[in-house]
């Protein structure tokens, strides 16, 4: 009987090995983190742009280049292989995570009273083709994820790829924005 019993027992503990070990998610693909870690730096660019904001005391948003920035995408989305409206969705995603930014951080400095004391980029000649070039990459990197986006393990390798990434919780929240394209569910059939 106590044979049976540690027998019992065993089979009890493989089964439950077996189950533990198919519940826990796969590991993130390599091309996530690279993804993650353009858009945080897009988003960090983001705070350059707030300081030219604030000295010219022109508005956060600029409709016409939004608007030229996702045609300039759309048309890159051949180039990558991607679809033209998933790519003006993540682009416009980026773009709403920056404006998230410079909002947040120009109301730290409105409240201050001053803005940080750092060097001013210019937005057209320097910031711009930053960001240009950066969307080159962005799109890239996109690519190499986007057959990953209806992996059901999605939305927990962003949690845990992202975790981190940001400098502060501002950041953190518009890097969650900017990375909320990146997921989606599997259509039914």
């Amino acid at each position: 009987m106590r044979n049976v019993a540690n027998f019992l027992l065993g089979s009890l503990f493989v089964l439950f090995a077996t189950c533990a070990q198919a519940a826990a998610p796969a590991a993130a693909p390599d091309s996530l983190k690279p993804l993650l870690v353009t858009l945080n730096e897009r988003l960090n660019i983001g705070d350059l742009v707030a300081l030219t904001k604030w000295d010219s005391g022109k508005p956060i948003q600029d409709s016409p280049r939004e608007a030229q920035v996702i045609a300039n995408a759309r048309t890159l989305a051949d180039e990558n292989k991607l679809d033209p409206d998933d790519v003006e969705h993540l682009i416009a995603a980026q773009m709403e995570a920056n404006k998230l930014v410079q909002y947040g951080l120009l109301a730290q400095w409105q409240a201050a009273g001053a803005a940080p004391d750092t060097p001013r980029p210019d937005l057209a000649k320097q910031i711009r083709p930053r960001l240009d070039e950066l969307q080159k990459r962005l799109l890239q990197q996109y690519a190499e994820f986007s057959h990953y986006r209806q992996d059901p393990n999605c939305p927990s390798w962003l949690t845990t790829v992202r975790s981190g990434l940001a400098a502060d919780a501002l950041h953190d929240l518009a890097l969650i924005r900017a990375s909320g394209e990146l997921c989606i569910r599997a259509k039914p059939l």
